[in-house]
């Protein structure tokens, strides 16, 4: 009887825990579909192909591909490069039309476009050239900086924006740029205040009173004449 009851435990912990794995891993996973001329961490990809994390799709010039996950869909662009990531996809170069329920993000370099509804969002975002552009056709998506970013450039910090429906906007994507003037400045205008100026000083007033107290012992004004 005892044997029965644990059976009956066991079956009842794996009906609850193996539909929860398979939920976990289907959120890293998604499907690849295309005719040709796309590449699937490097290799030419099949028409149809499972994708999971960190999976690198690149198209060729004239080719599209589409990617299907649980509540999106992405097109992806000709001469496109994209890495994904489950509920983010990391655009290296190219162009994205994307189409979630399940807020989908796309990221480049230090940017997060963000979708600010959980109902059906559809925008587009291009990175060509070191400028990443967005367009909003449903729904309003949110440009965002990463904090770390956001806590060394003063711009970075005015630079979140939301892109109404209907509207389009470019930032740059090179999100260091804006602060390596300001550093450099600082450090020519400082430089007698660096840490280096400091030890430098330090060192000095170290040698001259070392020469002081370890010369000979006679005095400056000896007591005989």
């Amino acid at each position: 009887m005892c044997l029965v009851e644990w059976r009956n435990v066991v079956c009842g912990m794996m009906i609850v825990i193996v539909p929860a794995s398979l939920m976990a891993q289907d959120s890293g996973r998604a499907m690849l579909h295309s005719e040709g001329g796309v590449w699937l961490n490097g290799n030419p990809a099949p028409n149809s192909s499972a994708i999971f994390l960190h999976d690198a799709i690149q198209t060729q010039k004239e080719n599209r591909a589409k990617i299907d996950t649980d509540g999106s869909t992405v097109t992806v662009q000709p001469d496109t490069i994209v890495q994904f990531e489950g509920d983010e996809l990391v655009l290296d170069h190219g162009s994205l039309q994307v189409n979630t329920s399940r807020g989908l993000r796309v990221r480049v370099s230090c940017l997060t476009v963000i979708p600010l509804t959980p109902e059906w969002t559809r925008y587009d975002v291009t990175d060509v050239d070191g400028k990443m552009t967005v367009a909003a056709y449903e729904n309003d998506v949110n440009i965002h900086y990463q904090a770390a970013v956001a806590r060394r450039s003063k711009q970075a910090l005015s630079s979140d924006v939301t892109v109404h429906q209907g509207e389009q906007v470019t930032r740059d994507e090179r999100c260091g740029a804006a602060a390596k003037p300001a550093e450099v400045i600082n450090a020519k205008g400082a430089i007698l205040n660096s840490v280096w100026a400091k030890a430098a000083g330090l060192g000095a007033i170290g040698i001259l009173t070392c020469w002081a107290l370890c010369r000979d012992d006679d005095p400056i004004s000896p007591s005989k004449p």
